[in-house]
């Protein structure tokens, strides 16, 4: 029991030290795997003399870490704002990331005089950018919608080919594989992963809307349990696990889902606690007594990924989908390395290779410094580059509970800043037959709506309806939001929501 005490104490003061952490660095503008990484160093051998070095267990415990924060990603991304990039994203992911890799593996080679195999190690290890760190810094942005879309759909899409990459060049397939395998490997796994994550998220999909659970916290566990699912078993059939989790996510994530609000939530929290243990581990890993020596190569491995490698892969991904320039700037400032980086270099760290310390400590400084670097120009370059979008009016988020022995759903309803749901009045709604409001908030104070109520900004309300008309109400709602109460006049049916570059 003492244990247990010292346990359960430790790790409550260790996830209270993060969240106070990363409210000091998202007011300057980091992202909290710098202040998490931080309180694993303070927590290690040079603060409070915690030794940790077992990189195998940093490597298991990263890898599922990152497969909880893609999961989460992926509910959390919509659709409709990535469909439009998702070819430059994916060029992005895979060709962008092979010149990425071969530009920085160059310098490396001539500045550092490191040999092939060592300089393409480290080449594709940092040639990831991280969903965490993109996540918990573009989304607080008010970018062009494709901007933060194609950023966040590369971040989730890039994993798989360096996972890949670098599991290959540190493994004694190097020697043996030739180019067309290694090719055929990647085509694979990629394909593989896709279609193992679109077919358990529809699965998914199709029971948590029929599956009546007798608890309504069961169901943000199984939305997190099921592209979870989608990642052990794309990897037991060596397909990519990473990009079977996140497409798995995203197609659980634009479906409507039971008590969506609450499972969105739960899983973002879930992702905190993934991001906090993984960030704190790889933190205590690091040696503080060697960082020292690896500072040089750090910057000279960060500048060549900075100024060379992630511009000139940008520039041949961007340039054929006519991206313009600024735009293509912003994109090769703003690709950030975070978790992904450090937790691929311990692929390498327990391979038998030489210098594979060497490697960790490098890349832990690299993506420490050049997070420093980069994480809070990113408000100051988007004005000075003209692509900082304002503020645009947001969709109503309807959040449906089922009320399974009525064969209903209650929907509750919030207007948003310029949504033309205000000022109509409750009669002109027109919902189907089998629905009706049945209770209007406004400041604070509950009514029963009648023929006499019209909406206003920030008014929020219920809808109960048969299931058999929810879909359509909910369409309805969502077209009258967007063009008002003659949306059908308008030919607005309530779909996917336009995007615009």
């Amino acid at each position: 029991m003492h244990a247990l005490n010292l346990f359960l104490l430790g790790g409550a003061a260790v996830l209270l030290a993060a969240v106070v952490a990363v409210r000091v660095a998202s007011r300057v503008g980091m992202p909290g795997l710098l202040a998490f990484l931080l309180v694993g160093l303070g927590l290690g051998e040079a603060g409070l003399g915690i030794r940790f070095d077992d990189a195998e267990v940093a490597q298991l415990v990263g890898f599922a870490a990152l497969a909880v924060i893609l999961a989460e990603g992926g509910l959390t991304t919509r659709w409709q704002d990535i469909r439009p990039v998702i070819g430059l994203a994916a060029v992005l992911s895979t060709v962008g990331v092979l010149v990425s890799v071969g530009a920085v593996a160059a310098c490396a080679h001539v500045l550092l005089g490191l040999d092939w195999r060592m300089a393409i190690l480290i080449g594709a290890v940092v040639s990831s950018t991280d969903a965490a760190a993109v996540f918990s810094v573009l989304r607080r942005l008010p970018l062009r919608r494709r901007l933060s879309a194609t950023l966040e759909a590369e971040s989730g899409f890039n994993d798989p080919p360096t996972v890949i990459l670098v599991s290959v060049v540190a493994s004694a397939a190097w020697g043996e594989a030739s180019l067309w395998s290694v090719g055929g490997l990647v085509l694979y796994e990629l394909i593989a992963g896709a279609a193992f994550g679109l077919v358990v998220g529809f699965v998914g999909q199709w029971l948590l809307n029929r599956v009546a659970l007798p608890a309504s916290g069961l169901y943000p566990i199984s939305a997190i349990a099921i592209p979870l699912l989608a990642f052990g078993a794309a990897g037991q059939l060596h397909a990519s696990g990473f990009l079977a989790v996140y497409v798995a996510g995203l197609v659980l994530g634009n479906a409507s889902l039971p008590h969506r609000n609450a499972t969105l939530g739960f899983a973002e929290a879930i992702a905190w606690v993934a991001q906090i243990g993984m960030f704190v581990l790889l933190g205590l890993l690091a040696s503080p007594e060697r960082l020292g020596d690896a500072l040089v190569p750090a910057l000279v491995v960060g500048a060549a990924l900075l100024l060379v490698g992630r511009p000139l892969s940008v520039v041949l991904s961007a340039t054929p989908f006519r991206l313009p320039w600024r735009e293509q700037a912003f994109l090769s400032w703003a690709g950030l390395r975070g978790a992904v980086p450090i937790v691929l270099a311990t692929i390498p760290a327990v391979a038998p290779l030489a210098g594979r310390a060497r490697m960790f400590d490098v890349v832990f400084l690299l993506v420490l410094v050049f997070t420093v670097v980069q994480a809070p120009t990113l408000p100051w370059m988007a004005r000075r580059l003209g692509v900082a979008a304002p503020d645009e009016a947001r969709d109503i988020v309807v959040e449906a509970a089922p009320l399974d022995e009525l064969r209903a759903d209650l929907l509750a309803v919030m207007i948003p800043p310029q949504s033309r749901l205000a000022g109509v009045w409750v009669t002109d709604l027109r919902l189907p037959d089998g629905a009706v409001v049945t209770l209007l908030v406004r400041d604070g104070k509950s009514s029963v709506p009648d023929e006499h109520t019209r909406f206003r900004v920030g008014d929020q309300f219920l809808v109960v309806t048969t299931t058999a008309d929810r879909r359509a109400t909910e369409r309805r709602l969502r077209a009258v939001s967007r063009a008002g109460q003659l949306a059908r006049w308008w030919g607005e049916r309530g779909g996917e929501v336009p995007t615009n570059g």
